[in-house]
């Protein structure tokens, strides 16, 4: 199989190795000190002690990576506006994308049932140019767990983590969504396939729009926040907040938001 990951950078990166372990053939997008270092030395993975070398076509410029069967899109959310066009140039008969961003994706009210369905997002899609230019029906959504980090030019340190939630946008169980999850448990990860991706999206944003706010103005760790009573009143205010815009948007949250607190 023919796979781009178009910002190969700490999660990217991460994905790429691992696909390229089990014999995919991988490209990965990449810029600067990062991709010099690829081209040289292939992409490293740090991981529990041992390394993960991965020799991979790497490029800066996408439409250089030619017609590909899946594209992994690693890059941060404000980034895919600007370079969304060149994406076309990637795009075969049955070219699959899956979006690994964190947040609410542009995607979000499209092929979604409810009052919303088919709105536009301009807070993540400014103008509606990524919808314009990538075809929703070629999108399968993701929910990435891992944590990591780029230590060094083409260097990637894994931290924790192998879970990655896939999921089609209107919660279908297809033979495409399935083959993405197998994929990804061939290469290592806990991988399952989410009948509703947007429920599962807001108890992860639970938590990253509550915690990092918190712990950015604080220096403090998840365990400090949770643990010292100022700021878990403070988290357990801002959860409840966004637990009743979630649910006004038609999201059931799963879990309680206590365990969500030990959760985190």
């Amino acid at each position: 199989m023919r796979i781009c990951v178009v910002g190969a950078g700490a999660i990217g990166g991460l994905v790429a190795v691992k696909l390229a372990g089990i014999g995919e053939e991988l490209t990965v997008v990449a810029r600067g000190a990062h991709l010099a270092a690829i081209r040289e030395h292939g992409l490293k993975l740090v991981s529990g002690g041992g390394e993960q070398v991965a020799r991979v076509r790497a490029t800066d410029r996408i439409p250089e990576a030619g017609l590909q069967d899946l594209v992994v899109l690693a890059m941060k959310a404000h980034q895919l506006a600007p370079v969304v066009a060149e994406l076309k140039a990637l795009v075969g008969p049955d070219t699959t994308f899956v979006t690994a961003q964190n947040g609410v994706p542009w995607w979000y009210f499209l092929k979604q049932d409810g009052p919303f369905r088919g709105r536009l997002l301009e807070s993540v899609d400014p103008g509606g140019v990524i919808a314009a230019n990538l075809d929703a029906d070629r999108v399968v959504g993701s929910i990435v767990y891992p944590a990591s980090e780029i230590v060094a030019p083409g260097v990637i340190k894994h931290v924790e983590g192998n879970r990655i939630s896939v999921g089609e946008l209107d919660g279908a169980d297809s033979p495409r969504v399935r083959g993405v999850a197998d994929l990804l448990r061939r290469a290592g990860f806990k991988a399952r396939v989410a009948s509703d991706l947007r429920a599962e999206m807001w108890v992860k944003l639970w938590g990253n729009c509550t915690f990092n706010p918190i712990s950015a103005l604080t220096h403090a760790t998840l365990a400090d926040i949770c643990q010292f009573p100022a700021t878990r009143a403070l988290a357990v205010h801002m959860m409840r907040e966004a637990q009743a815009v979630g649910e006004k948007l038609g999201v059931t949250f799963g879990v309680s938001l206590e365990k969500r607190l030990a959760g985190a």
